[in-house]
Order: structure tokens, then C-alpha cells, then sequence
């Protein structure tokens, strides 16, 4: 049998994602308005080269990256783990 996360240990886990989906809409914001700041100096200076398409592609794909992270391959615990797999084996037995 697993042994069930005390209330501190849960309270924990759940300051800790909260301090991350935190850090993640902050840099989120900084993306957004940075890239913003950068194109409009790229159409007020004459439209040539759109060189702002570098550092919007490359810090894209972190901030893709930490959306992932966050949202989509959720890194929880070992005990949600062995949760998820014991309600799979209970479901495939009923």
C-alpha cells in the first residue's frame, strides 16, 4: 500500500505549482510585450529585413517549452503516479 500525503506535504506540492504557474504568466507577459516593443521598432524603422522573427521564434519555443512543462506533462509526485496507475488496474478488473 502507498503511504498518503500528509496535509503539509500537499499544501506544499500545491504552493509550489502555484509559484510556478506564476513565474510561467509572468515570463508569458515579458514574452508577449517584449516581442511587441520589438516589432514595432522593426515597422518604425523602415519594414525591411523582419530580424524581430529571431528572438520571437527562439524565446518561443521556451516559453512553448515551459507551457509544456506546466500544462500538458504535469510532473506530479510519485504517489499521484502510483494513484493513476492503481485506478487504471482497478478499472481494467471491473
Amino acid at each position: 500500500m502507498t503511504k498518503e500525503p500528509s496535509e503539509e506535504q500537499i499544501y506544499e506540492e500545491a504552493r509550489k505549482r502555484v509559484k510556478d504557474k506564476k513565474r510561467f504568466y509572468g515570463g508569458l507577459v515579458t514574452y508577449a510585450v517584449v516581442n511587441a516593443v520589438l516589432v514595432v521598432i522593426w515597422a518604425l524603422s523602415g519594414r525591411g529585413y523582419p530580424w524581430f522573427l529571431w528572438p520571437l521564434g527562439i524565446w518561443g519555443v521556451f516559453v512553448l517549452g515551459d507551457f509544456l512543462r506546466m500544462f500538458v506533462f504535469e510532473q506530479g509526485s510519485d504517489d499521484e503516479a502510483i494513484k493513476k496507475e492503481v485506478e487504471k488496474m482497478k478499472k481494467g478488473k471491473q
